[in-house]
């Protein structure tokens, strides 16, 4: 049968606002579940760690919302996990990152900095450690695997390297326990912050770990096989979270940048790159870079000359003057802002959002050392709203402790 010229293709799933979908980005095995929630005039869609990502589903101050007051529901299939096994699978997890992997246990999981020769970030993702000889890295964006693979060739170490078919979705906010409840019974309370276990619902095979990007209550799942048979234990798992959390009002949302701005997570690619050091980003993260153990690791040298000489430059917390500047994702930060002091560019707010508890702007910017005291002032550069005043702040903006997602 001959298609008219002038007929236009059956259109795929709408969206408004992101890229044209085609085979070469991936799609994640939640992503049709995902799209029966947005509102087609107003989602946001972008391409994110090779995967098209929703960044919102058309009003990311209500999935805001819903995140801190209620629970939530989220594809993070764009995290890929690389999996790394033998007999030398933690010597060569030990080689990537600055944490001493002595102090790793079985069924725990470590938030990591994977390290270039420079000390450069190559990747922050989160570590699990599933048996003695296997590990995961969870990482959201950077070609992690590739990295592994091209060190294992010369690593004379006894491991392999992987992509496991699983796909993690997040299940956060303050009900969120009340939802892994109901999926298995109150024995998931005792899962404790930042550990997994590996489990089994209704013959799906699940990994299950106290952990989550937002700082509130959460849970991360992942699924096994999730791709095969077109996604089905996929949209399965989707189904079933989303059913045990109908009564409590469950939303499916995007990973919601407001929150982690909030709460100081980096968002890598914007706050970090292989370009930054980890003392530079000066979170608190102290534990995060051991040059004292026994064992090496890729970068250890040049972390060690930065240590010493002490870092030129900062991330710091900064509150900005001036009207909402948005939600980071809804198009009105198109780019790093520039900071200056007395009209001299001297850094980049690298993050910035409208908090809508805090009633103010709040964001993060990189400047030099002599520039990062608190109390600092700036100007910042926006291309519609002009020139805005800033102050360096302790950061994180919210709960400077971490209490919440320990609950």
């Amino acid at each position: 049968m001959t298609q008219s010229k002038n007929r236009a293709p059956e259109a795929a799933t709408p969206w408004t606002s992101g890229p044209t979908r085609y085979a070469r980005i991936a799609q994640s095995p939640y992503f049709e579940r995902a799209m029966e929630h947005i509102d087609p005039d107003c989602a946001a869609v972008a391409v994110y760690n090779h995967m098209y990502q929703l960044l919102h589903y058309g009003d990311p101050v209500a999935e805001y919302w819903a995140l801190i007051e209620g629970v939530t529901l989220w594809d993070v299939a764009n995290e890929r996990q690389v999996e790394i096994s033998g007999p030398d699978a933690r010597r060569f997890v030990q080689m990537l990152v600055p944490r001493d992997m002595n102090q790793c246990q079985v069924q725990q999981c470590k938030y990591v900095f994977i390290t270039n020769a420079n000390g450069g970030i190559i990747a922050d993702p989160v570590l699990l450690r599933l048996a003695d000889d296997r590990f995961w890295i969870s990482t959201a964006d950077a070609d992690v695997h590739l990295w592994c693979q091209g060190l294992a060739a010369n690593a004379g170490m006894d491991v392999t390297i992987t992509r496991p078919d699983v796909a993690p979705v997040q299940i956060q906010g303050p009900k969120a326990k009340e939802v892994m409840v109901e999926v298995f019974g109150s024995s998931i309370l005792d899962l404790g912050y930042y550990r997994l276990t590996e489990t089994e619902y209704d013959g799906l095979e699940l990994v299950v770990s106290r952990t989550g990007w937002s700082t509130e209550v959460g849970y991360e799942v992942y699924v096994a096989d999730a791709s095969a048979n077109n996604n089905a234990n996929a949209h399965r798992w989707w189904d079933i979270v989303m059913a045990a959390g109908e009564s409590l009002g469950i939303r499916p949302i995007a990973p919601n940048h407001v929150r982690r701005i909030e709460a100081g997570i980096l968002a890598h690619g914007c706050d970090i790159s292989e370009r930054t050091n980890p003392f530079e980003v000066d979170m608190g993260y102290a534990w995060m870079v051991d040059l004292d153990q026994p064992d090496d690791f890729i970068g250890k040298t040049a972390l060690r000359t930065i240590r010493d000489a002490g870092p030129t430059r900062r991330l710091v917390g900064v509150d900005l003057s001036g009207p909402d500047m948005g939600t980071f994702t809804d198009g009105r930060m198109p780019a790093p802002l520039p900071v200056l002091v007395d009209g001299t560019e001297i850094g980049l707010v690298t993050s910035a959002c409208w908090s809508p508890r805090l009633d103010r702007n709040i964001g993060y910017a990189m400047v030099p050392i002599e520039h990062a005291e608190l109390g600092s002032t700036y100007q910042v550069a926006h291309p519609v709203l002009g020139t805005l005043d800033a102050i360096a702040v302790p950061k994180p903006h919210w709960d400077p402790e971490r209490t919440t997602p320990k609950v």
